[in-house]
């Protein structure tokens, strides 16, 4: 299959039947797929040891040996319906081989014809791979920074040629950063980049794109090295907002909008905050760290007797001027000569697309 042909299953969205084992799926797939699996992870695990100790006819064999009759029929009736959802999809294994090939077969004997992926998963993620490391050397990349609060994600959501780093980790970017649902594996993280980035390359290749400024790691996710490296020289637009701004912004994310979603779980919002006041510890200090832990356990106790959430300003305040905001101008100043703009959330998000028009 082309590169033009990969270029088009990821810019139309393609809905793709993945036949691969669950064990396989879960370790890296594509936005667009479902796992539909010709074998499961055990059958997987026996006919790959006889294809290595008899040959590919012999794990054939095994195969259809294994294919009971209410087995097939249960590959088909997921299969089918799938299809009927999706009727200009396409199906795939890892390299476009023997499982895709099977599938079809079985497809085909049910009157039903459906087009193979050539060259697989594999194909499919070593495109995306060389996709992402062209998009990051030749593609113009402007940072987005500013200090924690300063509502970096929503002039992201705002700027139009914009990938959303955090939004495709799942993952707010700091200690405080974990969301309720797990993160991506880091190829499904790679490759929904490489796809955003794709999508935006086609709409104009040399038009800027902004990304939020973040470390190495995102949460357990770690950003591409290419696209590190890129973003480390890059122009950098820096957001300036008044810390009681900052201070609402933070509360409004990581207090207000969770505790109003599950009001009951405020236990398990003060574990998890205290957990997270305890990874930081050591940078915090100790006198430190048990001043914000006290804050946020009577702001807990506050917002459980009341169902107020004012408590909660003074512990973000002090974790915001005592920890964030040194840290965060420290850095700054290793990127001063970068800045190319200052201004507040609403002016930077103008700013950025008017630079992306312009440029």
């Amino acid at each position: 299959m082309s590169n033009n042909d990969l270029q088009q299953l990821f810019l139309n969205d393609t809905p793709l039947m993945d036949v691969r084992a669950p064990v396989e799926y879960e370790q890296g797939s594509f936005p667009n797929s479902q796992n539909l699996p010709l074998l499961d992870n055990e059958q997987r695990h026996i006919i790959g040891t006889e294809y290595k100790r008899n040959g590919q006819d012999s794990a054939i064999q095994l195969g259809w040996e294994l294919a009971t009759d209410e087995i097939r029929q249960q590959r088909l009736s997921y299969w089918q319906k799938f299809i009927e959802q999706h009727p200009n999809g396409s199906l795939y294994c890892f390299r476009g081989g023997l499982r895709s090939q099977l599938s079809q077969k079985l497809l085909h004997q049910a009157g039903i014809d459906y087009p193979i992926v050539k060259g697989g998963y594999k194909a499919m993620r070593g495109y995306l791979l060389e996709q992402l490391e062209q998009a990051c050397a030749s593609s113009p990349v402007v940072v987005v920074a500013g200090p924690t609060g300063s509502g970096k994600t929503r002039a992201i959501w705002k700027i139009e040629r914009a990938i959303d780093l955090e939004g495709r980790a799942n993952h707010r970017g700091s200690a405080f950063g974990g969301l309720s649902t797990e993160q991506p594996s880091q190829i499904d993280f790679e490759n929904k980049l490489s796809i955003d980035w794709l999508k935006l390359r086609h709409q104009a290749a040399k038009q800027a794109v902004f990304v939020e400024d973040e470390g190495r790691l995102i949460g357990r996710l770690g950003l591409p090295l290419k696209l590190q490296s890129t973003m480390k020289p890059a122009p950098t637009a820096v957001i300036e907002e008044p810390l009681p701004q900052r201070i609402e912004w933070i509360l409004d994310d990581y207090v207000r909008q969770p505790l109003q979603q599950n009001p009951a779980a405020v236990e398990q919002f003060s574990e998890t905050l205290a957990n997270n006041l305890f990874r930081i510890r050591k940078r915090l200090g100790g006198e430190r760290h048990q001043q914000l832990l006290a804050l946020f356990k009577q702001a807990a106790d506050d917002y459980k007797s009341t169902g107020q959430f004012d408590s909660f300003e003074q512990g973000i305040e002090l974790l915001l001027t005592g920890y964030y905001d040194p840290m965060y101008q420290y850095q700054l100043q290793q990127r001063e000569q970068q800045i190319v703009f200052r201004g507040s959330n609403a002016d930077t998000v103008a700013w950025c697309n008017q630079y992306s028009s312009n440029n």
